[in-house]
């Protein structure tokens, strides 16, 4: 797994018009890997996200990607240059197939021949895909939705998925299979970079963590050294060492 500075943010400043959400972020996002962005309520997580995929114009900094400045490109742009988000809110279109629900993330690509060869590598990633391809998208459950929402993502064979919040909203079980799907993205050759409120679990599988605080980066690092960082865990992570050994058991 490479290391190379894959996404990179230098004193990024971002908010909504009533003043910055985001102050003088700066971190990198190591290409091959899940990088974690945790942090409280209102520290500017999903904003942060939303900068990438250009949903959110930044007033100042850079966000470079693979060389290239995303900051002053429309949404479009940053999709033909391999970024695709899944937001925390189901965005399916409930009277379309499954189907035809995850053709639609191919909208960018002419060759029909290739988007049906995408389509039927993603049947087989995704099982759901192929029990449920005629059905109707608004007949699935959440969970099911959400993993229907990941392989739409993958139609453009995107260098970096960012997820926001994927597991909101569903059951233990159907939690652990999305976490399992992240990492099969990941094992998959994608860059993943999510925001999660299951932050331990997140941070256990995440080859990096970045703490979050009232817009700025309180901390950075791997992804073990975040959820083991004391003060960290006593203040975001569901509580300190005690936490961490029920967790181990």
């Amino acid at each position: 797994m490479s290391n190379a500075e894959f996404v990179t943010f230098s004193g990024v400043f971002a908010g909504y018009g009533g003043g910055d959400v985001l102050k003088d972020v700066a971190f990198s996002v190591p290409q091959g890997g899940i990088t974690t962005i945790v942090g409280p309520n209102g520290s500017g997580k999903s904003t942060l996200l939303k900068t990438v995929s250009g949903l959110v114009r930044p007033r100042l900094g850079q966000i470079m990607f693979k060389g290239q400045n995303l900051v002053g490109k429309s949404a479009r742009e940053i999709l033909n240059l391999g970024v695709v988000q899944v937001p925390q809110n189901h965005s399916l279109f409930r009277e379309m197939t499954v189907e035809e629900n995850v053709a639609l993330g191919a909208f960018l690509v002419k060759d029909k021949k290739v988007v049906a060869s995408r389509l039927a590598n993603l049947k087989e990633m995704f099982p759901i895909v192929a029990q449920r391809a005629n059905d109707k998208a608004g007949s699935l459950s959440g969970g099911q939705q959400r993993l229907v929402e990941f392989a739409r993502c993958l139609m453009l064979e995107p260098d970096l998925v960012v997820l926001d919040e994927p597991s909101m909203g569903l059951d233990p079980k159907t939690l652990k299979i999305m976490f399992q799907t992240v990492k099969m993205m990941n094992e998959a050759g994608r860059t993943v970079l999510l925001v999660e409120q299951n932050a331990r679990q997140a941070l256990k599988m995440s080859d990096y963590g970045v703490v979050l605080e009232n817009g700025h980066v309180r901390l950075s690092g791997s992804g073990n050294d975040v959820l083991n960082h004391p003060e960290i865990g006593a203040l975001y992570l569901g509580g300190g060492a005690q936490t961490k050994k029920e967790g181990q058991a």
